[in-house]
């Protein structure tokens, strides 16, 4: 059985990856995006940001690697769309975290 502590632990993490990964105005950009699409391909979010391939390919991967986004590839083409499951833990964990009521202020 794990212990609370732990428990509370890997919320933490989780969370902190959640927040690492959305701690840019680009990933915010294209998870807004993505938020309003079923799936995408590539170009067509290079398309909308005006930044080179590689840097949009960059902040794909950190979004991915967080786990809010994943991707088919279709060779010659990669589609990428939200993971529900993901956003759906990552909206409640942001939730939980700025309900917290301040118990002492300095």
């Amino acid at each position: 059985m794990i212990k609370e502590t732990e428990k509370t632990i890997e919320r933490q993490k989780q969370l902190a990856l959640f927040a690492k990964a959305l701690g840019h105005p680009t990933r915010v950009a294209i998870m807004e995006f993505l938020l309003a699409q079923e799936s995408c391909y590539f170009g067509d979010i290079h398309e909308v940001f005006p930044n080179a391939k590689a840097t949009i390919s960059q902040h794909l991967k950190e979004l991915k690697n967080a786990g809010l986004i994943h991707c088919e590839i279709e060779t010659p083409k990669v589609k990428y769309c939200i993971d529900q499951k993901q956003w759906e833990k990552a909206r409640q964990l942001f939730n939980d975290f700025f309900a917290t009521e301040i118990i002492k202020t300095c």
